[in-house]
């Protein structure tokens, strides 16, 4: 099956912007009906600590355009946004739409940045979302949460076989990136997609290099530092009869 990585220069905090650079960039490139879209952290705004102003109302700006994106590829789109929580901190969220244009699920981030004083304006999540696509079981999660190894292994527990990380991940720590994905895909037997961005906000220098890493941890699409969509097929089979042949996952020892 397709998946597909779509990474661009966000536009700062403007939503019909970052709207008409993904339409661009998905219009040239030949999708496939069932495929999985993924676009990155905070997608339609940039990685802004200004809650109020990019928060979504009801109904959501960036839930219809994802919406809007899967039904008119029959796909599965997956994109980064934000919530105003009741106590007045924002939820960095990521929002699963299928092909009908129905809503699958959200995911909240687990992981805040505290380094850049994410947690100072948004809530960390507490559960995973777990969603079917195509036979695999896909568990999402945004760029911070890459560092805690835990996360993804609870993932694995539940069943997952594909993470796709969704990320504004800056260029001064490109290598923690590239080095963590693929740990992340050898250690879990599972398929890895960073779909990160390129350009500049206020604070950072982004460097792209979405990727699609298989189970054996081998890049098999990846993005230079330009805008452009990624497109990787996978398959299955391939994480099943690694994880058959290789039972790592089956010595693992439960710490407590």
């Amino acid at each position: 099956m397709q998946l597909i990585a779509c990474q661009y220069d966000v536009q700062w905090e403007n939503r019909e912007a970052n709207f008409d650079t993904i339409r661009r960039l998905l219009a040239d490139i030949d999708i496939q009906p069932g495929a999985l879209i993924v676009l990155p952290e905070m997608f339609s705004s940039g990685f802004s600590m200004n809650v109020d102003r990019i928060a979504e109302e009801n109904p959501s700006q960036a839930e219809a355009f994802l919406s809007e994106i899967a039904l008119k590829y029959e796909s599965w789109t997956l994109g980064g946004l934000v919530y105003r929580l009741n106590d007045g901190l924002g939820s960095n969220e990521l929002s699963v739409f299928g092909p009908k244009g129905q809503r699958i699920g959200h995911y909240q981030k687990n992981h805040c940045f505290s380094y850049t004083g994410e947690t100072d304006h948004y809530e960390s999540g507490e559960d995973i979302l777990i969603f079917d696509w195509h036979g695999f079981s896909v568990c999402p999660t945004i760029c911070y949460d890459l560092r805690f190894p835990e996360l993804y292994r609870r993932g694995v527990n539940a069943g997952a076989n594909l993470f796709p990380v969704i990320a504004s991940w800056p260029d001064k720590r490109a290598h923690h990136w590239t080095t963590l994905l693929k740990a992340r895909a050898i250690e879990n037997q599972a398929f890895v997609m960073g779909v990160n961005r390129v350009g500049q906000d206020p604070a950072f220098t982004y460097p792209g290099l979405s990727t699609v890493i298989d189970p054996h941890g081998i890049e098999l699409a990846t993005a230079d530092n330009t805008e452009c969509c990624i497109v990787s097929e996978i398959s299955l089979e391939t994480v099943t009869q690694w994880r058959e042949e290789f039972q790592a996952l089956n010595d693992t020892k439960h710490c407590h």
